[in-house]
């Protein structure tokens, strides 16, 4: 083993004990002592927010990571941030159901779609789960832990199978704390999830099943970058607050109008200009670059 090789061996081991470290002090000091490795392995200059030209060996360094397609978060991060987050990317293909953070958990991971879909809810004292917000190749879920730890306010899981980026807590914060950039974008991007909890809200409150499931089905076409959506009635029931059967007929109506094709667990867009006439005024509003736009924010 080379020494490079044995410096991120030692950095990886050490950000292994960092995560599961409860005491804070100890934590930051293995972070610190991971980011030392990582430093002298890589011969890298970690000062991502001065002001100067990136070293050869950093553009090298860059050269050789590449950015997973697809997240545009990811996509939007200037070389400096990405660099500090490439290395401990984690490429996964996660299947419908997976629970990512439980309600009450510890924030533990962060997760960038690029093909699937994740789902927040919120449970009921009965039992029954309610969809509250998702996110697609757009963003992120988990963004906060950038900021410190945290717990996971929703029960968060795998709405839609597909491939996704995943890095440790630990790493993330890291990251965070060493880019402007980074945390500027983790800002932004709150701020736009807070917007659009806010037009779910009045969507929730004003607007028809019917309506409502034809903004949700575009959102998911958009967010996943594909008109063949793997969904079951259960997440859809719960996506709209409704029972099975409300969704099965509201479902049955938009397949007699030749808009969808529905199938047990598939539902698959055919006319899409005519599920965008079909859906509320919140698609539009909440159109990912209306949105980012009307609050005056560039993702």
């Amino acid at each position: 083993m080379t020494t490079p090789d044995r410096y991120r061996t030692f950095a990886r081991e050490c950000m292994q004990w960092a995560e599961k470290a409860k005491d804070i002090k100890h934590r930051e000091t293995l972070l610190d002592m991971s980011t030392c490795w990582e430093t002298a392995a890589r011969v890298i200059w970690a000062n991502p927010t001065a002001s100067r030209p990136m070293l050869r060996i950093e553009r090298d360094s860059l050269n050789s990571l590449t950015r997973p397609a697809g997240n545009r978060l990811l996509a939007a991060l200037p070389d400096d941030a990405f660099i500090l987050l490439g290395p401990d990317l984690r490429q996964l293909t996660l299947p419908q159901g997976v629970v990512c953070h439980g309600a009450g958990d510890p924030i533990n991971q962060v997760y960038f779609p690029h093909t699937g879909m994740i789902s927040q809810h919120i449970t009921t004292g009965d039992g029954d789960m309610v969809e509250t917000s998702s996110t697609g190749r757009e963003g992120a879920v988990g963004l906060q832990c950038g900021f410190g730890p945290r717990l996971s306010f929703t029960r968060t899981m795998v709405q839609i199978p597909g491939k996704f980026s995943t890095i440790s807590a630990a790493r993330f914060e890291y990251a965070a704390s060493r880019s402007a950039a980074l945390r500027d974008l983790i800002v932004r991007y709150t701020e736009t999830v807070w917007a659009e909890a806010q037009q779910n809200a009045a969507c929730n409150a004003i607007h028809d099943g019917s309506s409502r499931l034809c903004r949700w089905l575009l959102q998911c076409a958009d967010r996943t970058g594909s008109e063949q959506l793997l969904l079951t009635q259960e997440f859809l029931s719960e996506m709209l607050g409704t029972r099975r059967t409300t969704v099965t007929l509201l479902a049955q109506e938009l397949q007699k109008r030749g808009i969808v094709r529905y199938s047990r667990g598939r539902i698959t867009i055919l006319d899409r200009p005519g599920l965008e006439a079909s859906a509320c005024e919140c698609y539009e509003a909440m159109k990912d670059e209306n949105f980012s736009q009307r609050m005056g924010i560039k993702l």
